[in-house]
């Protein structure tokens, strides 16, 4: 989480001038009771006692108290506000490297060091001109208190506090939202993916290239058997004769001749091989062959422009096949 601790600081500072200014009227009141008492105090009693220690102690808790308060409310709220609350025990437990005087020295003299001090000095360097300009504004009616009394010199000190102390505040203030917009960018670089961690994502969402191209030879290879198995159910298989080799089916229950089975080179002598074992006729057409091969997808029928060239084929297969059969029933 985007956390600055110049913001928290910077609000809790803010909140505690707010709070002096207006209880400023009462403050005077309050103190000057304080240093009467003590007087008296002091008059009748040399000694210290302690219902007066007391007294006294009250007496600054009471002027302080409400600013202290509200200040250290408004630091927790800055706190919860970026982040809410963040309880880590491994913070807790012991760690003797953080006693190490040479840890500190690392830490010290480090690069995010050196930046942290060139941070801090921006608005100390603000808040010192901003002193610069207002004593170099103010600086005749400073001369001239010489011939003021001492409610004077004190009104002109306080007033010129006070407006140093909130506009010292605003400047804070305003760097603390620029150190919580650096941090916020910080952070948010930290946290952004890069090419390799985009790449590893990827690759856990859609699989890891080497395992998909496994996974997709291993596809192939199951539709080839596939394929080279439904050849058995080929009524021919139309060659090149070496190069293609398309295995037509068909059937009274089909509509048309259906290509089941389709190669070149390795595959074409594959499924010529398996025809001659399942006793399939092979027919030499090369201009057929090439056609049903660029033509026609596995498990689709034949474009009707070659129906005539394929009923031909089909017709003089059935026919010799009709003469074997006839001629084998004759010799018995």
């Amino acid at each position: 989480m985007a956390r600055s601790r110049e913001l928290t600081g910077s609000l809790a500072a803010l909140a505690a001038v707010l709070v002096i200014a207006v209880q400023s009227p009462a403050f005077a009141g309050h103190w000057r009771m304080l240093f009467r008492r003590t007087l008296d105090a002091a008059a009748t009693d040399t000694g210290m006692s302690m219902p007066m220690l007391n007294w006294n102690g009250f007496a600054v808790l009471r002027a302080v108290g409400v600013a202290l308060a509200l200040s250290w409310m408004t630091a927790v709220v800055a706190a919860f506000s970026q982040g809410g609350l963040v309880f880590s025990p491994a913070a807790l437990q012991p760690n003797l490297s953080r006693l190490s005087p040479a840890t500190h020295a690392r830490q010290l003299f480090s690069l995010p060091a050196v930046g942290r001090l060139l941070k801090s000095l921006l608005p100390v360097a603000a808040v010192v001109y901003l002193a610069v300009v207002l004593l170099a504004r103010d600086w005749t009616p400073l001369l001239g208190l010489v011939n003021r009394n001492q409610r004077g010199i004190a009104a002109f000190g306080l007033s010129e506090l006070f407006e140093m102390a909130w506009k010292a505040a605003l400047v804070l203030l305003l760097w603390a939202g620029v150190d919580y917009f650096l941090e916020r960018q910080k952070l948010e670089g930290e946290l952004r993916m890069s090419r390799q961690d985009l790449a590893d994502e990827y690759k856990e969402i859609e699989g890891h290239p080497a395992v998909k191209g496994r996974i997709r030879r291993l596809q192939r290879q199951m539709r080839k058997r596939r394929m080279l198995e439904d050849v058995k159910r080929a009524a021919v298989v139309i060659t090149n004769p070496t190069e293609f080799a398309v295995a037509l089916e068909y059937g009274p229950q089909l509509s048309a001749p259906t290509v089941v089975a389709k190669g070149r080179n390795l595959i074409a002598r594959q499924i010529k091989e398996i025809a001659r074992w399942q006793g399939i006729p092979l027919v030499e057409n090369p201009p057929l062959a090439h056609a049903l091969y660029r033509a026609v997808e596995v498990g689709q029928s034949i474009p009707a422009k070659l129906y005539a060239a394929v009923a031909g084929i089909l017709a003089a297969i059935y026919r010799a096949q009709q003469r074997a059969q006839a001629a084998v029933q004759g010799g018995h």
